[in-house]
Formats: C-alpha cells, structure tokens, sequence
C-alpha cells in the first residue's frame, strides 16, 4: 500500500484544513502495517497492534472538533518499543516468551507524557529480546515472542538493534515516528541502519520508570523519525520531572517541552565542530562518504577542527561490562518484582530457568551468557560495580569527552554513526563492524547523541552523528537540522531481496 511519507507538520495541516482526521489516519498505518510489516516484503517490525488505537483517534478528533489541541502530536500515531509498559490491553514483553501475557500494572512515565500530548499509540515494536542483553552471539532484531525483524532496505540485512523495530517501522512509513530505547546504541545504530534520525539523549531526560531496563546507569528512552524537526517534536513530548526516576530531577531546569524551536537552517554558522578522527575507522566508502560530510558542515559555516580525537574511547570495555552486568541483576529483579502474581517470572532467576526449560523456542540461536553472567554479580555496594562505575564515568567525561571538548574550545564532535547493515546470520549471529565506535562514550557519559541520514553504500543507509556534553540537544538539533535540510540523503527504502542487486553511487541509488 502506497502511503506519502507524512510529517508530524504534514499531518495537523491536514487534520487542522478537515482534510483528514486522526482515525483516518490512524486507519491508513494499520492498513500500511498489514501490508508491508506482516505481508508483501514481511519486515515484522510490529510486535503487537493496539487494539483502542482507532478509539483513541476518535476522541482526539472529537477533542479537536470542539477546539481543544494538546499540542503538536494531538492524533499522531507513534509506534513504542516492546519494553516500555502500557496499562492498556497491550503485552509489554521485551521481545521474550517469559513475559508473554504480561499486562503492564500501569503506564511507563513516559507513555503518560504520549497520552497526554495526544499521540495515538499505534501498538508496540519488536526489539532485540531483552534488549539485547540475554547472550553474547545475539541476532539483532530477533526475539522468541516476534520472531526476526528485516532491514527495509534490503530484506537478507539486519536492521540492527536494539531498537530494531523502531526502526525499521520508521523507515518503512510504518508510522509518524516511534519510541526507542538504548543503553548502548539501541537507539543510534538502528536509526543510522534504517536511515533515519535518532536521538539519544542525556541520561535523565526522559524517564525510565516503566522501562524494562538493563542498566540505570546508561538506559534512557529516546525518539526515531524521519526527519530531525519529527524526532525534536516527540522528544519534547517525553521530558518531565519522575519522582519515580531520580535521575530527572537534574532536568527540572534544563528539560523542555519544545525543541522544535532549535529546528535554524543556519544552525551550523559558528559552531566549533571536532573530528574525532580516532572513532572514525578506516572503511574507505564510510571514510568517503565523511569527508564529504565534512565538507557539506564546513559550507554550511561551521568551524571543522581535525582532528580532535577523544581519549580513552575504547579503554572502558571491560568496566562498562561489569557494571550493565551488576544493574542488569538489581534493576531488572527490582522491576520484575512489580509484576502481577499471573506473570511467569518475578526475578532474573526466574528469567534463566525459564530459558533454560524452554530453550527450544527460547535460545534456539544464541543463549543467555549475559544474564547467567549477571546473576553471580554482588549488590550494587559492591566495591567493583562502584569501582567500575566511577572509572567508566570518569574515562567517558572529565578524561574523555569533556577533554575533547575543552581542549578544542568546541561545541560538538562529529564522527560517522557507523557502517552499512551486515547479513543477518543465524548461525553465527550479528556480523557488526567493530572498526568505529560512535556510541559508547556519550552512552556510558550519560550524554546525547544524535544520528542523521548522510548516505549509502550500496544502496544501505549510513549516518552521520553529533554528540557533546549532557543537556546539548537543543544546539545537537541545530546543527543536525542543518545537515540535513542542506544535503536531503535520506532515500526511501526498496525492500530489495539483497542489496548485492543495489550497486550504486555511495549518495544515490
């Protein structure tokens, strides 16, 4: 089913003139969903579809017709990701058989934000299971409750993970825009995958109660758009003070409920931009296409300084392990205690011999070393999770990016978002290419991070990303909008069966 590929602007011009309203709209997606997720090129993007989504449109429309507007999303379908709680008559899963049937005892914090800004809430995504944090030769995308979601730009490559229906709805004009989640490029690298925007943003933003989570550390929930003005509208919806989540009280004066106001097509005129050349690898298609990036931010008037590497990138491996390892074993008992007396499991322990007494359905391609290895793990007193903590931050901030930052008197740091989509194996799992690294710095700093469309490879999407220090996303908005709005790379995916029939200019198809 053809549908135009709407903006969130697109869309209240329409309700607004009468031409459409939200149920109409709302029809559109699940008939678009029936089409291309569950039939046609099969994405499987779509977990589950929410059953009130079209009552809900009614009620907006009715909201609207008597004058009364939310705001900017008021009759948006969005699409969520499967670990983030509904108290509706949608499963909150992530991904696994083991929570199957689980009614959440109520709304995610952040869902109530999407409620109450009027966004329809088209039903939930398939992700990596367990966020991709259950063993350690996972298949990204895959999970034993949804099965295996494909990458729309060709239906043989990942489409990463862990948010990995997200993105891949996004991409396919699934819906307007979807809610992702990352603790580590769950959100970024299926964004830059599926060749839309990403944000992740700076840890307390955006709440995590009612998030299944793996580590308080580094989880934050973020927005998966088209464009960056979609992506900065829906990140504004989620910000708010949880008194159930410590970590936004550091937004009260920070957070706001409107980035669309950052959306200057000279947002890069002045700015100091870094070249984290030491994060950049060294495939020449992603380095070809960077330069060429550069050049672009360089025209638009911001000042490249190259290169301003970031120490210690990759001197936290080990730590950063340890530590989502130890809040892996107390967040997610803490959060499974929270289940009603019908669910299966109540603690990781729970979680391990479920797998194990159904491994057949459960672990039939990779296995839970991560959650075996959790459960060993000491309380959070522990002198190694604080010892491991204290030198993640420290290496990722003061000694990491605040250095980079410091030293070059700069604004931001650019770096590629990572390389095109790899062959979804089975056998052998993901396939990731380790020779750049974007994400785990500002991950593990708790800073933001935002990818954009900046070209292809064969016809596979590749991204660019801004990062800097924590509570940057109004200027990260700016210089991304201004990228984008300059270059227009985003192409619309073809649902190829292979991208090998796909060889093509590295911006152009």
């Amino acid at each position: 089913m053809i549908l135009p590929e709407w903006t969130i602007t697109d869309l209240n011009e329409k309700m607004e003139s009468g031409e459409l309203t939200s149920r109409q709209v709302t029809e559109l997606y699940l008939l678009r969903i029936a089409a291309v997720d569950k039939s046609g090129p099969y994405i499987n993007s779509v977990i589950e579809l929410n059953p009130d989504a079209l009552d809900i449109a009614d009620g907006l429309d009715k909201e609207r017709k008597a004058g009364k507007l939310r705001g900017a999303l008021h009759g948006i379908p969005i699409l969520i990701k499967d670990n983030i709680d509904t108290h509706d008559r949608m499963q909150t899963t992530a991904g696994s058989l083991a929570l199957e049937g689980n009614i959440a005892p109520k709304d995610a914090f952040i869902v109530k934000q999407l409620r109450k800004a009027g966004a329809v809430l088209l039903g939930k995504t398939n992700l990596s299971e367990w966020a991709n944090f259950r063993g350690k030769r996972s298949v990204s995308g895959w999970s034993s409750r949804g099965g295996l979601t494909r990458n729309p730009y060709a239906l043989d490559r990942s489409p990463s993970g862990s948010s990995s229906g997200s993105g891949a709805a996004v991409a396919a004009n699934l819906c307007v825009a979807a809610i992702g989640t990352e603790t580590d490029g769950s959100i970024i690298s299926p964004a830059q995958t599926n060749g839309i925007v990403g944000i992740k943003p700076t840890l307390g933003l955006a709440s995590r109660s009612g998030i299944i989570p793996i580590a308080h550390s580094q989880d934050t929930p973020g927005p998966m758009a088209r464009t960056v003005a979609d992506a900065a509208i829906l990140l504004g919806a989620l910000t708010g003070v949880d008194g159930n989540d410590a970590a936004t009280r550091f937004s009260k004066q920070r957070a706001l409920s409107n980035y669309a106001k950052y959306l200057a097509l000279d947002g890069l005129q002045g700015a100091r931009i870094g070249v984290a050349r030491n994060m950049t690898g060294a495939n020449p298609r992603i380095l070809k296409i960077f330069e060429l990036c550069l050049e672009v931010i360089k025209q638009l008037g911001a000042v490249i300084v190259d290169p301003a590497d970031v120490p210690n990138f990759d001197k936290f491996g080990a730590t950063e392990l340890e530590v989502l390892h130890h809040e892996l074993k107390a967040d997610l008992n803490k959060y499974l205690k929270t289940l009603d007396e019908h669910a299966r499991v109540h603690s990781l322990a729970d979680v391990i011999k479920f797998n194990e007494e159904n491994s057949d359905k459960v672990m039939p391609y990779f296995g839970q070393e991560h959650m075996l290895a959790a459960q060993e793990k000491a309380a959070l007193s522990a002198k190694k999770y604080k010892d491991a903590l204290a030198k993640n931050l420290h290496l990722t901030r003061k000694a990491g990016i605040d250095a980079t930052l410091r030293k070059h008197k700069l604004d931001a740091i650019v770096v590629p978002s990572g390389g095109p989509a790899w062959m979804i194996d089975l056998a052998n799992g993901d396939a990731i290419n380790w020779d750049m690294e974007s994400t785990s710095p500002a991950a593990v700093a708790g800073y933001p991070h935002i990818t954009v469309p900046a070209g292809h490879v064969f016809g596979l999407p590749v991204g660019i990303s801004f990062f800097a220090k924590a509570w940057q996303e109004p200027n990260l908005i700016k210089y991304a909008y201004a990228f984008e709005q300059a270059t227009q790379y985003r192409r619309q995916p073809r649902y190829l069966p292979t991208a090998i029939f796909n060889v093509g200019a590295l911006h152009s198809d």
